[in-house]
């Protein structure tokens, strides 16, 4: 059976991936495909308890090397049990964030340095790498602004402007270090023209 397609959504809090997804999941499902969305963390009974520890926002005290563990474990059990089986049995499976998050708030925004956090995540994604990745381009101000009617924020959308703004410039450093896998949109163009852009590039990794 032929392997299905991995696409995932990255960008900073607040860059309208869930709208993205939702409208991807419709046009995935026009041509044909079961599609399976996930989240990270998160996305397995085991992963999201990882999640509510990861985004306690009483777990002030979270070392870096103790978040990027936790973020691996749980991206490990969700490649184990749904990422990989739906992508082996032809599935499409949209997943916001993946790999690259860990990459830009620990390696990056942490400093543990993209290759350290890059060298211990290889064990929890194995075979497994996006075909494709939207990156969702906000400036980090834009993006706490629209985050800022939430009932709660969560220990990581907690974290100083300075935090976001290296989260922000960090994404941009992966594209340009990874231009053939991550396309990247701004984020504060029309919906549409978003899910347009999205669209055309999914429609070429199809017809191949």
């Amino acid at each position: 059976m032929k392997k299905g397609i991995f696409i995932t959504m990255e960008g900073p809090d607040g860059s309208g991936k869930s709208t993205q997804i939702e409208l991807l999941k419709a046009y995935l499902e026009e041509k044909g495909y079961d599609v399976l969305i996930t989240r990270e963390p998160g996305g397995t009974r085991i992963s999201e308890a990882i999640r509510a520890v990861i985004l306690n926002r009483e777990y002030s005290e979270m070392s870096p090397v103790t978040e990027m563990l936790l973020y691996a474990s749980a991206r490990a059990q969700l490649i184990s049990e749904v990422v990989g089986p739906a992508l082996e049995s032809g599935k499409a499976v949209i997943s916001d964030r993946f790999v690259d998050s860990s990459l830009v708030y620990q390696g990056m925004a942490r400093g543990l340095g993209v290759e350290n956090v890059y060298e211990v995540n290889l064990r929890a994604i194995g075979e497994y790498m996006p075909d494709v990745t939207f990156l969702l381009d906000l400036p980090a101000e834009v993006g706490i602004a629209r985050k800022k009617d939430q009932k709660e924020l969560d220990r990581m959308e907690l974290e100083s402007l300075e935090f976001h703004k290296a989260v922000a410039e960090g994404y941009r450093s992966l594209h340009t270090r990874f231009p053939e896998r991550i396309e990247k949109i701004d984020a504060t163009l029309p919906i549409e023209e978003i899910c347009g852009i999205i669209k055309g590039r999914v429609e070429t990794i199809l017809s191949k």
